[in-house]
């Protein structure tokens, strides 16, 4: 799974889910195909390797695949029936902040047939809407 080696800051705040589009990272750079987040959301480490997962599985592993979105901020979680107060609690997981825009996931070498269902599969299992989208016709 996806998570920093080093971090400044063990704990962070929470934050707010983030607003507008995404100015960064909304090209197909890498490959031929990609998915695209239409919404705005939050998703986990365990999401993007899942999705990664469903990815190589349907495309038997031919082809190259590029993740383009890295989960960075920390979430925390108390114990199970633990009174309030003694601080914040432990790390419990990574996420990544997506704006509608951001391309999450990049394939080459492959049919277009086969990535198109790739990403649908895979877009299941993230917590934000997504679209399909071709390099030559971005």
């Amino acid at each position: 799974m996806l998570m920093p080696r080093k971090v400044k800051h063990r704990k962070m705040h929470r934050g707010k889910l983030p607003q507008g589009n995404s100015k960064r990272g909304t090209t197909v750079s890498f490959g031929s195909y990609g998915i695209k987040a239409t919404t705005p959301g939050l998703i986990t480490a365990r999401q993007i390797e899942s999705a990664r997962r469903t990815i190589t599985r349907y495309m038997q592993r031919t082809g190259k695949y590029w993740i383009r979105v890295f989960p960075a901020h920390p979430m925390t979680k108390k114990g199970d029936e633990t009174p309030m107060g003694k601080g914040k609690g432990a790390v419990d997981y990574y996420i990544v902040k997506v704006k509608p825009g951001k391309i999450l996931f990049e394939v080459d070498g492959i049919d277009e047939k086969i990535a198109r269902e790739a990403f649908r599969l895979a877009g299941n299992k993230l917590g934000v809407k997504t679209r399909f989208i071709a390099k030559h016709n971005e």
